[in-house]
């Protein structure tokens, strides 16, 4: 049984050179699964690797830079800030966007691996991260608005590496409000070659196909299957867990990106001793889905 290991990948550069991002890569044997990447903006992973080695996701493409692998994000985030005479101010940031996005500045999400190693046959990383407001008046650092645990663990197959993810939010130094918004929650870009206008097909549990007929409310689940080259297809399904009083609301494009967000038409309001817990499953394959698998995450 080959075994998991996890380290920070070896740049070669000149003495006095520095990396902007950091990636800590796992491997299974001899090869690589994922890599925990903090970019400038925010923590993701990227690349997504199927069993027989092909890449599915995609890093900073030029039409939307702030689009890396699979992360987490979010626009409309508010930090409710006490003020003279007991008032409340809200100070709204943006935490998808990597530019001032509508007026409202970007946030930096920064994330440290805390833990790391073998669990039930498979491989679990556990990231804290701290979301953080730009620098501005005030508050030279940037405001701490909000804190997350991140959970990741990893089963690879034959034919597919399963990825589960839980989020875990909560506030920062002040109560914390997230949207609403369609510019959150869960985010996968695939790789360029799978897109549609290459040969590649978004599909749904409905049996829908397309971006546009797949979007909106009701899928279970979504995959993005295509071409990655030497006459192989590969995908990956995206499989929200359910929760409890929202409904998934995707954004699917056939240009390549899957976005699930549980924020669109309902915000979230957290105290400081309140969190959400989000989870989402990958599955990275190699050719077609395996819709019994999908379908037993699913349920």
């Amino acid at each position: 049984m080959p075994e998991f290991t996890f380290r920070s990948d070896e740049i070669a550069l000149p003495r006095g050179a520095w990396a902007k991002a950091h990636r800590m890569r796992l491997r299974h044997g001899d090869a690589s699964v994922l890599a925990v990447t903090q970019g400038a903006f925010r923590s993701y992973l990227h690349p997504l690797s199927t069993p027989a080695g092909f890449c599915v996701t995609s890093e900073s493409p030029s039409d939307h830079p702030h689009h890396c692998g699979a992360w987490i994000a979010s626009d409309h985030v508010h930090a409710m800030v006490p003020a003279a005479n007991a008032q409340v101010e809200e100070y709204t940031y943006n935490f998808y966007v990597d530019e001032v996005f509508q007026g409202r500045s970007p946030g930096r999400i920064v994330g440290i691996v805390k833990e790391a190693g073998a669990a039930d046959d498979g491989y679990r990383i556990v990231q804290t991260l701290e979301w953080h407001g730009p620098t501005e008046w005030a508050a030279p650092a940037g405001r701490l608005v909000a804190r997350e645990v991140r959970t990741i663990t990893v089963d690879c197959g034959a034919r597919r590496n399963r990825i589960d993810m839980t989020s875990r939010l909560s506030c920062g130094e002040f109560a914390l409000k997230l949207g609403p918004t369609r510019h959150a929650w869960f985010n996968v870009r695939v790789a360029d070659s799978m897109i549609v206008q290459n040969g590649g097909a978004v599909t749904d549990d409905r049996g829908l196909s397309g971006g546009v007929a797949v979007s909106g409310a009701g899928a279970r689940w979504v995959d993005f299957t295509g071409p990655v080259g030497g006459g192989a297809i590969a995908g990956v399904c995206v499989v929200p867990h359910r929760l409890p009083g929202r409904v998934p609301f995707w954004f699917v494009a056939d240009w390549g990106v899957v976005t699930v967000g549980p924020f669109r038409d309902v915000g979230l309001s957290l105290e400081p001793e309140e969190t959400f817990e989000s989870s989402y499953t990958l599955l990275v394959h190699d050719g077609p889905p395996d819709r019994d698998e999908i379908e037993l995450i699913a349920q």
